[in-house]
């Protein structure tokens, strides 16, 4: 049965710096084809300071969907030098339209709807993150 809410055990911490300061987030990361396509789906839940990380090595462009999918998100698009280049914000769930990248990224951050208003995420900050930039994982 899928997970219906919480975080899996194997999660890692991914840092967002904006102007407001340093956000946290535990994540699970998804690398492998089967990982991203399950993603959040039938998730009822997320813990408000979690998340998801989908890696792309090396960076291209993709395009994401909210098929079986229950609770609303953000999907933050990180380019492949670390830096946030494209926010989705409160993506509607169960929808079946693509939401692309505008250009090839190295990851994208799914987070619970509202988390990238509330923290005052825009294009530019810096996602810390092994595999991102030149910064090292918190």
């Amino acid at each position: 049965m899928p997970p219906t809410g919480g975080i899996a055990a194997g999660t890692d911490t991914l840092v967002l710096e904006t102007a407001s300061g340093e956000h946290r987030y535990d994540v699970e990361v998804a690398t492998t084809d089967s990982e991203r396509a399950l993603g959040l789906m039938f998730r009822r839940s997320l813990p408000e300071s979690a998340g998801m990380l989908f890696i792309y090595d090396p960076p291209q462009r993709v395009g994401m969907w909210m098929r079986n999918t229950f609770i609303p998100l953000d999907m933050v698009f990180i380019s492949g030098d670390g830096r946030v280049h494209r926010i989705q914000p409160n993506t509607e769930p169960f929808s079946t339209d693509l939401i692309t990248s505008g250009g090839e990224v190295g990851g994208v951050l799914e987070l619970n709807a509202g988390q990238a208003e509330k923290i005052g995420l825009k294009r530019g900050d810096r996602v810390i993150y092994p595999g991102f930039g030149d910064r090292a994982a918190p």
